[in-house]
């Protein structure tokens, strides 16, 4: 159980790091005023949160477990990946300054409430554990989050009404101008390489598309038109997709529709990668790794191969390897 706790603990690790990235962010191209003042208060206690979670896990020694270690790792890469997926587009969210501004508010208010829940649930294991440096802190962070829920919930009324009068406003004067252009330039790739190190630990390519899938429309699925296909024409698309695409495919296909054919196929097709971070390699890539000479690996890709990409390339290199070996 005191396993759990730590589980708990690192999941809300991973929460305040990726929040920082997403105020700071919303910092810059919100415009100053009581909300500006409260999103800053808010980024404020978040680093703090961070902080303080970081020292009472490593009181806890949750660094010197191997397998407390994945798990953080794990969930502080899924929290990065997802914040990074996240910003800086969500400074070009709605069709002006203001609405901006009250769609990252009210995303604000769920991320608090989860927040809360979060800490709500480490207080209470950490009381039935005895811990009580652990329930005094998730207590006191707890109480942080309620009041910052309530004065985002203030400010909500005031930044409805500014999109009701239509009070545009320049993006440019909050300094957000330069963000958005800067990051237009620049996210995409620093977000594809991020994400692709985070996957290399095992077990965040399949987390990740679960909790992206149970929150993705159609148009976020890697099938097109996903709704209006057969499950056939679905299973028939299934086999090239990545272990994180077929997470986020299984995860609306529960929500959903819930056939049990694409589900059926999708059961057969999940599994290990040849290694953590295998799907986020091109063709070229793999067959730099295999020319290594493992004749071990060499099988592993070949099998995975078989059954998913099918890369006529990849699947030389693979018996070329196996050959030689």
């Amino acid at each position: 159980m005191s396993q759990k706790l730590i589980q708990y603990l690192n999941e809300a690790h991973a929460t305040e790091q990726a929040l920082v990235r997403v105020l700071q962010e919303q910092v810059a191209m919100t415009p100053r005023g009581s909300y500006r003042t409260v999103i800053e208060r808010h980024l404020g206690e978040t680093r703090d949160h961070e902080q303080r979670v970081a020292q009472r896990l490593s009181e806890l020694g949750a660094g010197g477990n191997p397998v407390q270690v994945v798990v953080g790792a794990v969930e502080t890469a899924i929290g990065q990946v997802l914040a990074l997926g996240k910003t800086p587009f969500d400074l070009l969210r709605g069709t002006g300054g203001e609405e901006k501004v009250l769609k990252n508010a009210r995303d604000t208010s769920a991320t608090e409430a989860l927040e809360i829940a979060t800490y709500t649930s480490i207080e209470r294991l950490a009381r039935a554990l005895g811990d009580k440096e652990t329930a005094e802190l998730a207590a006191s962070i707890r109480a942080d989050e309620e009041r910052m829920l309530q004065q985002v919930l203030r400010e909500i009324p005031k930044l409805t009404d500014a999109v009701a009068r239509g009070d545009g406003y320049d993006i440019a004067t909050t300094g957000a101008g330069e963000t958005v252009r800067k990051a237009a330039r620049e996210t995409s790739k620093a977000t594809r390489r991020t994400a692709r190190q985070a996957r290399k630990v095992p077990g965040v390519a399949r987390a990740e598309g679960e909790v992206k899938g149970a929150v993705a429309s159609e148009t976020d699925l890697p099938i097109a038109r996903y709704d209006s296909r057969t499950a056939d024409e679905i299973v028939g698309r299934l086999a090239e997709l990545s272990q994180i695409d077929l997470a986020k495919v299984d995860a609306y296909e529960r929500k959903n529709q819930n056939r049990s054919t694409v589900l059926s196929r999708i059961d057969t097709l999940r599994g290990n990668e040849p290694w953590p971070g295998y799907d986020e390699l091109t063709a070229s890539e793999v067959e730099a790794v295999l020319s290594e000479g493992d004749d071990d690996r060499a099988k592993q890709v070949r099998a995975y191969e078989r059954s998913h990409k099918n890369r006529a390339g990849v699947l030389r290199a693979a018996e070329r390897e196996h050959s030689n070996a």
